[in-house]
C-alpha cells in the first residue's frame, strides 16, 4: 500500500503546477468572479474553495475509475509549428488531452442532465484544466514526456525540466499560495478584459512559443547544471502565467455560470452543496435585481439575486447573521455570513445592498448563506 501511495505521489509531483501553483490560480480566480458566478461555485463546493479543489484531478488519477484521466492535463505537439498549423493540429487531434477534457468539461457543468455529483467534478476538472494550460510543459513534446525525461541539476538538486516548471521555480519564491496569489494578481482592466476574450486555444500557443524557447535554452547548454540565473530569468513567465490562468479561469466560471447552476429535475438535490430540494433553472442572471427580501420565500432551492435593505446583525461563533428586510424577529430573509465574509456585515448595516445565492429553509425561514464577499454588492 506505501509503494501505491508513493508511486501516486510522484506522479502528481511530475504532473501539474504542483499544490502552490493551482491553489494559487484558484485563489486569483475566486477574487475575479461575479456575484453570479461566486454563489454558484458555493452552491457547488459547498465549504471548499476553489483554491480547495485545484488539485482533486491530480489526486485522483491514481484510482480505478479516474485512470483514463491521465492524458487530460497535456497535449503532445512537434516544436516549429506556426500558429496555422498549430491550431489545425490540436483542433484535429482524435486522441484525448487537455484541450479536448477542459471543453467536455464545461458542457458537463451547464447540461442540465447531468448529475450535481458529476457537475461538481466537472468544476473541479475545469479548475484545474486552465491551470495546467497555462503551464508551459504541459504543451510540449511526447518525446521527452513534457520534459519530464530532460534532466537538470538545479542549485546542487537533481532535477528535471517538468518538475523546475511545476513547482522548482514558485517554491524559490518561498510564499505559500494566498501570498503569491497576493503578489502577482495586479492585471489592469484592460488586461483583464484580453485574457478573457482570448480563445483557449490562444493560451495553449502562448504556452507552446514558451516551451519551445525553453526547449532551445536545454539544447544550448553546456551543462546542464542551473542556478538562480535561471530563476531570475523566467520567474516572471512563472507569476504571468498563474496571473493569467486565474484571470481566465474566472472569465470561464462568470460565462458558464451567468444563469446561476442549472439542475434537471430529476438530480436536483444531490451532491455537494445541495440545498432544500435544489433547481437553479430560473438563475441568478434571471432574477437579478427583481426579487425582494419578502420574495425570497417562493425560490427556494434557486441561486437568485435579492435587493433589500440591511436591518442590523448578530455576530455568532463563526458566523454572523445579517437581517434583510426588516430587523429582527420579523426580517422575511436572513443572510448568513461565513468564512471570509464573516467580517463584512458591520460595513452594510443599514444599506441597501444585493445579494446573490442560493434559498435555503432553516427552521422554516428563508436564508442565503454567503461564503465570499463578493456575493454582496452595495448599492
Amino acid at each position: 500500500m506505501k509503494k501505491r501511495i508513493l508511486i501516486v505521489l510522484i506522479a502528481v509531483g511530475l504532473l501539474s503546477w504542483g499544490v502552490t501553483g493551482h491553489r494559487t490560480v484558484g485563489k486569483i480566480a475566486a477574487k475575479h468572479l461575479t456575484p453570479a458566478a461566486s454563489a454558484a461555485v458555493q452552491e457547488l463546493l459547498g465549504s471548499e474553495t476553489l483554491a480547495d479543489v485545484s488539485t482533486w484531478a491530480d489526486e485522483i488519477r491514481g484510482q480505478a475509475e479516474y485512470r483514463q484521466t491521465g492524458s487530460w492535463h497535456y497535449v503532445n505537439l512537434p516544436l516549429g509549428l506556426n500558429f496555422a498549423e498549430f491550431q489545425k493540429k490540436v483542433q484535429g487531434m482524435s486522441e484525448e488531452n487537455v484541450y479536448s477534457a477542459l471543453q467536455k468539461m464545461e458542457k458537463k457543468v451547464v447540461d442540465p442532465a447531468t448529475p450535481r455529483e458529476k457537475k461538481v467534478e466537472a468544476l473541479k476538472f475545469i479548475v484545474h484544466f486552465v491551470g495546467d494550460l497555462h503551464q508551459p510543459m504541459h504543451v510540449s513534446r511526447a518525446e521527452d514526456k513534457g520534459g519530464n525525461s530532460i534532466q537538470l541539476n538545479f542549485n546542487g538538486t537533481g532535477t528535471n525540466l517538468h518538475s523546475i516548471w511545476d513547482s522548482k521555480l514558485i517554491d524559490r519564491l518561498g510564499l505559500g499560495y494566498e501570498q503569491l496569489a497576493e503578489k502577482v494578481d495586479h492585471a489592469t482592466p484592460a488586461q483583464i478584459s484580453q485574457w478573457q476574450k482570448d480563445p483557449m486555444i490562444k493560451w495553449m500557443w502562448e504556452s507552446y512559443t514558451i516551451t519551445s524557447k525553453l526547449y532551445a535554452e536545454v539544447d544550448a547548454m553546456k551543462s546542464r547544471a542551473i542556478d538562480d540565473k535561471y530563476y531570475e530569468e523566467h520567474i516572471a513567465t512563472v507569476e504571468q502565467r498563474l496571473e493569467q490562468a486565474g484571470i481566465r479561469l474566472a472569465g470561464v466560471l462568470n460565462s458558464l455560470f451567468a444563469h446561476g447552476v442549472v439542475v434537471g429535475p430529476a438530480t436536483a438535490g444531490s451532491g455537494a452543496g445541495n440545498g432544500a430540494g435544489s433547481n437553479a433553472g430560473a438563475g441568478a442572471g434571471a432574477n437579478a435585481g427583481k426579487l425582494e427580501a419578502k420574495d425570497a420565500a417562493a425560490h427556494v432551492g434557486e441561486t437568485v439575486t435579492v435587493t433589500a435593505k440591511v436591518f442590523g446583525y448578530k455576530a455568532l461563533d463563526g458566523l454572523t447573521l445579517v437581517n434583510l428586510g426588516a430587523a429582527f424577529p420579523d426580517q422575511p430573509l436572513t443572510v448568513v455570513l461565513r468564512g471570509e465574509a464573516t467580517g463584512m456585515a458591520k460595513e452594510i448595516d443599514g444599506k441597501m445592498i444585493r445579494v446573490t445565492g442560493k434559498v435555503e429553509m432553516y427552521k422554516g425561514k428563508p436564508e442565503i448563506v454567503v461564503r465570499d464577499a463578493k456575493m454582496i454588492e452595495k448599492e
